[in-house]
């Protein structure tokens, strides 16, 4: 990776050892230790790069009933909602940019430094993008910034961009001189911009910023068509990723965990964006971590493998799937034991997954069946009701039995307690059921053979007017299916 200099020298030798003749001295005072003679070369001979006949993303149209609804909710006051910006990873590196949960579902646009602002109006809100425009060739900045368009890649211009999102678009870089001459009642989306926040600093209260998240966050959870079909996307995709690890478990078992990582890894970005979350790849014991993403544990033959991971999609939509294979193509007794309970409970979850049933029912009925087995194989004393009551499962059960799914892997999470997991669950949401059961490695309190055993199967489902889809329906969860599944990849 090349190196841009504050005051940089040329191309041809940025990061590399000084000249040792200095840079005939510039007269204009645009290029800093650029030569009057490459600053005038480099501004002009460039062809025209516009692009034309742009049609709207596939979420404009939704993306504009959205801010519709956030305008009826907040009449009156101007709504400021920002992407965020780079954040460093390293010395002169970043992490690569995720635009907020919120700005994308509004918006529609990924790009970094983004800020949507909502303007009060007699009738409703005027919604203006505020982007940062094509890199200008005039002074210097396409090719001397390291952020430059030589550098980082093309941005689109502003016209390109409110063909693209349907929205006016303006120049981010005047908006903080706006925003601190703006009268009226403010509210912003924290924590993405420090400096939309500052230019702010006098006009909003944490209160009121609040309630613009919550109602944000509460929005996504009835899901639209365009959603549900990313999601499906997401899923379909995640489907084939565990497909690739299954016909690569020999290649991860001379290896470690991280060639299971990888490999899910590279169908999430050929088909994606990107993972949705840390991938989960937890072989042997380290499948009783809930969230093992180290990766770097040996694949056993004989052991299990918990796989937790998801596909995001390029519009940010994520699956989240978990199965728990056996390295070796086949379950021994035990593990198949655990397994099918894992099942059963599971089984009972999806079953409770309602239109007008109670958020919390699908947990309650997955955690009865694992009640069940756990004091049937006299792990714990019964009754069942009494083990309930006092949470003893909770030993090897540990979590919830699943979360909203959307845009964040866990989504809605600044959602009311009594919208979301006191609430009902109502047709076009999309909900994750997973139970598993897990027995340490070091548990003195089961049978040996128990230890070091950690199950989880997790689908994602979308609630319809009559019942339930099942999203991840292309993996096998019975544990026979499993079996056969495993061996037809391994073929």
């Amino acid at each position: 990776m090349t190196v841009a200099e504050e005051l940089p020298e040329t191309p041809e030798t940025a990061g590399d050892e000084p000249q040792e003749e200095p840079i005939k001295q510039r007269k204009n005072g645009l290029y800093p230790g650029v030569s009057d003679e490459l600053a005038e070369s480099m501004r002009s001979g460039w062809a025209d790069t516009e692009l034309h006949g742009l049609e709207p993303v596939e979420q404009a149209e939704h993306t504009a009933r959205r801010r519709a609804d956030l305008s009826a909710r907040f009449p009156g006051e101007r709504i400021v909602v920002p992407a965020g910006n780079l954040k460093t990873r390293s010395n002169d590196t970043e992490y690569a940019f995720r635009a907020s949960v919120e700005y994308a579902y509004l918006t529609g646009n990924l790009t970094e430094d983004g800020v949507l602002v909502l303007e009060p109006t007699a009738d409703g809100h005027a919604a203006t993008i505020y982007l940062l425009p094509r890199s200008d060739r005039e002074n210097g900045e396409f090719w001397l910034s390291g952020q430059g368009e030589l550098w980082v890649g093309r941005r689109h211009s502003l016209t390109e961009a409110e063909k693209l999102y349907g929205i006016p678009a303006s120049d981010v870089r005047e908006l903080p001189a706006k925003l601190k001459e703006a009268t009226g009642p403010v509210r912003v989306v924290r924590g993405y911009d420090a400096g939309i926040e500052a230019a702010l600093a006098d006009k909003v209260t944490g209160e009121r910023d609040e309630e613009l998240r919550v109602f944000l966050s509460e929005a996504r959870l009835v899901k639209d068509d365009f959603e549900i079909a990313e999601l499906q996307k997401a899923v379909d995709s995640t489907v084939r990723g565990f497909e690739d690890v299954v016909k690569v478990l020999d290649k991860a078992e001379a290896t470690s965990e991280r060639y299971i990582e990888g490999t899910f890894f590279l169908r999430a970005r050929v088909e994606g964006n990107d993972i949705g979350y840390g991938s989960i790849c937890a072989a042997g014991a380290h499948a009783c971590t809930l969230h093992w993403v180290r990766n770097d544990g040996p694949v056993r033959s004989g052991d299990l493998l918990l796989l937790d991971a998801g596909v995001e999609t390029h519009t940010l939509y994520t699956a989240d799937v978990t199965r728990t294979l056996p390295i070796d193509g086949t379950y021994t007794e035990i593990q198949k034991k655990i397994y099918d309970a894992v099942y059963e409970a599971q089984e009972a979850g999806i079953a409770a997954v309602q239109p007008g049933a109670k958020y919390r029912d699908f947990h309650d009925a997955a955690q009865r069946v694992l009640t069940e087995k756990l004091v049937e194989w006299g792990l714990v004393e019964g009754p069942v009701e009494r083990v309930l009551e006092l949470g003893l499962q909770r030993r090897w059960t540990l979590h919830g039995t699943g979360h909203m799914l959307g845009m964040d892997v866990h989504d809605c999470a600044a959602a009311r307690t009594e919208t979301y997991v006191e609430g009902v669950l109502e047709p076009g949401m999309v909900l994750t059921v997973e139970p598993g059961l897990y027995f340490q490695a070091d548990d003195l309190t089961v049978p040996e053979e128990y230890r070091g055993v950690g199950v989880r199967i997790e689908d994602d489902i979308l609630v319809t007017a009559d019942g339930n889809r099942n999203l991840s329906d292309g993996l096998p969860r019975r544990s026979d299916e499993v079996e056969s599944w495993m061996a037809s990849l391994k073929g």
